[in-house]
Parts: structure tokens; sequence; C-alpha cells
């Protein structure tokens, strides 16, 4: 009965960490993961994960229980105060459930956006490749607005304001909070008060892909400015949040989804039926990296330990922007001030599908397909390689 089932391409991220793992060649360099390494090329366990995993384990009322469908209610007001003020969170206009990290936050979205009748979501060109993926799953339209551009290497944002003023009431448009992937580019504060502004006017449905806050910049509030601003306009919309990248939970699928409501009955209205959805593909989100975020939260010390691990994470990211920065300047002789002007995990080359060929075939540099390289795979040991590859390419044909 399955002999008609075609066999599905391999994911193009994952198939790189595939081929990264069995390439025998003493130089290779895997820049197409989205996880923070060691200056020295190594995975990392937060000390403050570490401390607050023994507090969690040797928890003598700990239990194997389910949990809540829509996640402990304990834990939400200290994951809501990274992002809303107290007034907010104290109105009781906010819709909160805990899901499977950014992925599974965005899938629960997409599924209430269609029981709502949206039709349409707009989305970045680029995005992150599951995005559509997502979306489409749930039968809602996908399209594109400008945001990268080439010849810049920045941010489109006349066309993209362009593209927002076409859109149509209620149509949903997707906004990465802060440091875009694949590009690093984001809209400068000035850009954001103006697409909250234009989305605003537009009367559209918000979406806000939170994966990145406090490990773009080390700092919570800086990375959290899009969210204010959003917050201050009065509208009602989406937050996904991920603590795969700044808790470096990536293995515990921990999130959580964060709808704004206009009154406190239209967040009890939403979480219902959030839940449902959550009940029909889960029943319930697994306990125990929510237990170890909450534990950190509500923890000072280890409060105060995160944040410094945060900051720490985001320095060795800008410290290899800047050392990649004056290796290929230095090869090139051409200035690639984008390296440092973009944020965040992952730099946007600007190299074309041919020159990411040769880096990945010839010279054993694993990328994806666009160009993207994950900063958090360099380090002092291999940037002057990566940096002479991508003169190579550049220069020769």
């Amino acid at each position: 009965i399955f002999a008609a089932v075609p066999t599905a391409p391999a994911d193009p991220i994952l198939n790189l960490a595939t081929r990264y793992k069995s390439d025998t060649f003493e130089k290779k360099v895997n820049l197409g993961i989205g996880a923070y390494r060691t200056a020295e090329g190594k995975t990392w366990i937060l000390p403050s994960v570490l401390e607050a995993e023994k507090k969690v384990t040797a928890d003598p009322s700990g239990d194997k229980e389910y949990q809540p469908i829509d996640g402990k209610p304990e834990y939400k007001r200290p994951v809501q105060e990274l992002i809303f003020s107290s007034d907010i969170i104290d109105s009781g206009c906010l819709a909160t459930v805990q899901a499977l990290s950014g992925t599974g936050s965005l899938q629960i979205i997409a599924q209430f956006l269609a029981f709502m009748g949206v039709k349409k979501v707009h989305g970045p060109d680029p995005t992150w490749g599951n995005h559509p993926k997502i979306f489409g799953r749930a039968g809602l339209a996908y399209q594109t607005y400008p945001y990268w551009h080439q010849a810049s290497r920045g941010l489109d944002f006349d066309g993209m304001m362009a593209a927002i003023d076409k859109m149509e009431e209620g149509e949903c448009i997707l906004l990465h909070a802060v440091a875009h992937n694949p590009t690093g580019v984001d809209p400068t504060n000035e850009q954001w008060q103006d697409i909250v502004k234009k989305v605003k006017e537009r009367k559209l449905v918000p979406l806000l892909d939170n994966a990145y806050q406090g490990y773009a910049s080390g700092d919570l509030a800086r990375d959290g400015y899009s969210q204010q601003l959003f917050s201050e306009s009065g509208m009602e919309y989406f937050i996904a949040q991920s603590f795969a990248k700044n808790f470096g939970l990536y293995g515990e699928r921990i999130g959580y989804i964060h709808v704004k409501c206009e009154t406190k009955d239209a967040a009890a209205a939403v979480l219902s039926q959030l839940k449902v959805v959550v009940r029909q593909l889960y029943s319930s989100p697994p306990k125990h990296g929510a237990a170890i975020v909450n534990s950190i939260l509500t923890t000072p010390a280890l409060k105060e330990q995160w944040l410094s691990e945060l900051t720490l994470m985001s320095n060795r990211i800008v410290e290899m922007r800047s050392a990649l920065q004056k290796q290929v300047e230095e090869r090139t002789g051409q200035p690639w001030p984008h390296i440092t002007s973009q944020i965040g995990m992952f730099t946007y080359t600007g190299l074309t599908k041919d020159q990411v060929t040769r880096m990945v075939e010839e010279f054993h540099i694993y990328m994806t397909g666009d160009g993207r390289i994950s900063m958090a795979g360099l380090n002092h040991g291999n940037v002057e390689y990566v940096a002479e590859c991508i003169d190579k390419v550049v220069k020769e044909k």
C-alpha cells in the first residue's frame, strides 16, 4: 500500500550536518547549523541551565504527570515578563500557551489563523525555509514581500513598505522580531516605527517570530524593541517565542505562544481555542525544558547568570563578525561592511549559488545554498581559512 509514496527530499540544513560529519577533510568547517558553538567549536550547555536542571531533578515534589494543555499557569508570567509590561500582563489581555519551541508555536498559530478565517500570510523574501511550509500545511496562501536588497546587502525598506501598502485588511504579516533569519538584517528603530504604523493603518494581523531575543545583542530590551512597539500600538497580534537559542535548549523543544488581545474576554476565548488545537496535535507539552526556564527566570542569581551568558554568546558572535570582515577585506581588497552591520547568529554573505557550491564541494566549508553562514561555526582556528576560500570563489570563475 506504500508503493506509490515518493521519497521526500532531505532537509537541506540537516543534510549539510550529515555530510559534514562524514567528511574526513582536516580543515572542514560547518557554517550551516543554527546552534551556538564555543571558541573551540564545541557544543555548550549554559552553566545556568545546568544549575537549574540540578534543582529541577532534585526537587522531591517532582513528578512525571501530564502537564496542563497550555502549560503550567505559574510558568507563564516569568516568560511574559521577557516581552510585556506589568500593566499588560495584569490586564489579563494575554493568551499564553506553552508550545514546542518556535516551530511548534508557529504551527499552532498557523492552524489558529486558518480557524479565524485568515486566508493569506505575507512573509519576507527571504525567510527561514520552514515558514512557507508551515503556513502552507495549514492551508494558508503564502506570499512574499521584498526584504533583502542584494546591491546594498541590506534591507529593501522601500520595497517592503510599498508591499505592505498593498496588503489587504485581515491578512497576516509575518515579521522577524530581531536578528532576521537568514539575512541578519534588521530594520532600524525608526524603520520599525514606520512598519508598525503602516501595519496598523492597513489593519493587518501581525505575527512576530521571536527566536533570538537576548542572543542577538546580549540585551533583552534592545532585542525586544519591535515587540515593545507593537505592545504600545494597541493592536492585537501574535508572538511565537522560542527558547532554543537564548537558553541553548535546542533539544528540549520549549517555547511559548503569546496572543495580545483587546479585552480579557477575548483572551479567554482565544486561549480556549488554542488549547483545542494543542489537544488535537500533541495533547500536552513536555515539562522538563519548561521547568528549567522557569527555575532560571524565578531564581534571581540564576537569572543574573543567564543574562551574563547571553552577553558572552553575543559578544563571541560579534567578535567573529569583526574577525571575518577583517580577513575577507584584507584578501579581496573590497569592503564587506555587511558582515558587521548584520546582527545575530547568521550572516548573509551575498555569495552566489555557484560560489556556495565551490565553498562546499571544493573547500569543505558547509553552508546553505543561499549564502547564509552561521557565525557560531567560526572561531580563531578556522576564520582565516574561511576568508581565504571566500576570496578564491569571488575572484576565480
